[in-house]
């Protein structure tokens, strides 16, 4: 079994759902499908989730709505008009502008109609079951996913003869109410389905070729990623790639689940194939995964003679920075002096006391700040066996004109991070592409 799921940009319009019952078509073991909310049909068009949220503030104000509730219900009555769906949307969509009116209607529950309707259409065109997300997505009070109950219920919901549409993007709270996930989230649904079925791969569909290997706004044309583990995907994310929700990976991580993003308009194209692990000889001259990195760290750097015999200095640090909750992302250091890497938004604010208790604890000899900082890494499999890797992004960052201020590479072989000017970010991102992928 392939569990799908389709963003709002494969659920557009009338001609995506036709692209998507192609791709259901091409392969029968996808049966299980998650959809999106409409999104965008052209760059200055609006995403039924927007209107949904703006519809719900207008409420929240005494403003009248109507004029933004008839945009989203022509949308969905004019797709499933073009496909010749006969389905009554119209009574559906009266009763739920009725709730709106009379302020009946939570905001969650609102803009979970957008995902709801795209799910009744799609099953309607396809002839599939339709299975509402809050049949089985069931959240505890405290808003996280009670993971048994969900998996059995919806196993118990699919008939294994019968293809099913879900919507995604919320669920049902013990008290009855609809509770949606954060922005994304029909991302998670669609991994909670593809664990809770125990699918042989999970399939992503979106409007890219899967994930590239660096920001298309920083390298022009950057080449798509073929494989990358569970692993190296964190690292990614943590770095500041834009990638999959950490939620929507745990679920098919967990169940050993390969992830598959693909691309609704092209769909022979392969995309982003990502899983536990790679045999050793699979593509063997590919170190480099993937580059990124964010800006705007300060970088609080410490110097204190003998510090490598005395215990406890960077403990003492890490105290400081705990008790103003200042997350470190990381600690490069030397025999007699230890820095911290942090972002600048959470410990400006709490700059000048965070130095003085340092001060005053450590008592180092020197202490130094600088900001303006921003984080690269090169992410991949098997670095630090290749002879040579750092020496490489030295001497070609050199000849750029960008200089390190800070480098870090953990045992576990798979990044190399290292600091930068700000200004030096998009430059040591190409730098480093031109000298390792192209």
């Amino acid at each position: 079994m392939i569990v799908t799921k389709f963003g709002g940009s494969s659920m557009a319009d009338a001609g995506q759902y036709r692209k998507i019952q192609d791709i259901l078509l091409a392969n029968p073991d996808r049966r299980v499908v998650i959809v999106s909310a409409a999104g965008k049909r052209f760059p200055q068009d609006h995403k039924i989730t927007d209107l949904l949220y703006l519809c719900y503030a207008h409420t929240q104000y005494g403003v009248d709505c109507s004029g933004i509730f008839d945009m989203i219900a022509s949308r969905y009555l004019a797709i499933r008009d073009e496909l010749g769906i006969h389905l009554d949307l119209e009574t559906e969509l009266a009763a739920l502008k009725a709730r709106i009116d009379a302020k009946t209607v939570t905001q969650d529950e609102l803009v979970s109609r957008g995902e709801y309707f795209s799910a009744k259409l799609m099953a309607a065109f396809l002839g599939f079951q339709f299975i509402d997300a809050a049949e089985w997505v069931k959240f505890n009070f405290d808003g996280s996913v009670d993971l048994e109950t969900t998996y059995e219920t919806l196993k118990k919901l699919v008939w294994p003869d019968r293809g099913a549409v879900i919507p995604g993007f919320y669920g049902l709270m013990p008290d009855g109410r609809i509770k949606t996930f954060s922005r994304g989230g029909s991302d998670i649904t669609g991994a909670l389905a593809a664990a809770a079925l125990d699918a042989d791969v999970y399939e992503n569909w979106t409007d890219v070729s899967g994930l590239l290997m660096a920001d298309p706004r920083i390298v022009e044309n950057p080449q798509t990623i073929p494989e990358v583990t569970y692993d190296e995907l964190r690292e990614l994310s943590y770095s500041g790639a834009q990638v999959l929700h950490e939620d929507a990976i745990f679920p098919v991580r967990e169940k050993n689940i390969p992830l598959n993003i693909r691309n609704t308009n092209d769909p022979e194209a392969p995309g982003t194939l990502i899983q536990e692990r790679f045999s050793a000889d699979h593509n063997p001259d590919r170190f480099i995964t993937g580059i990124t990195g964010k800006k705007d760290f300060t970088i609080i750097s410490l110097s204190k003679r003998g510090m490598s015999n005395q215990v406890g200095v960077l403990r003492k640090v890490l105290t400081v920075l705990e008790r103003h909750s200042i997350s470190v992302d990381y600690v490069p250091n030397g025999i007699d002096n230890v820095s911290v890497v942090t972002p600048t938004e959470a410990l400006a604010p709490h700059l000048y006391t965070i130095m003085g208790e340092i001060q005053q604890e450590v008592e180092p000899d020197s202490m130094a700040l600088h900001d303006q900082i921003a984080v690269v890494a090169a992410v991949g499999r098997k670095m630090a066996f290749r002879p040579g890797i750092s020496g490489k992004i030295f001497a070609a960052l050199g000849e750029a004109g960008v200089n390190i201020r800070m480098i870090n590479q953990g045992p576990d072989e798979l990044n190399i991070i290292f600091g930068v000017d700000n200004k030096d970010f998009k430059t040591a991102i190409r730098v480093l592409y031109d000298s390792f992928v192209k």
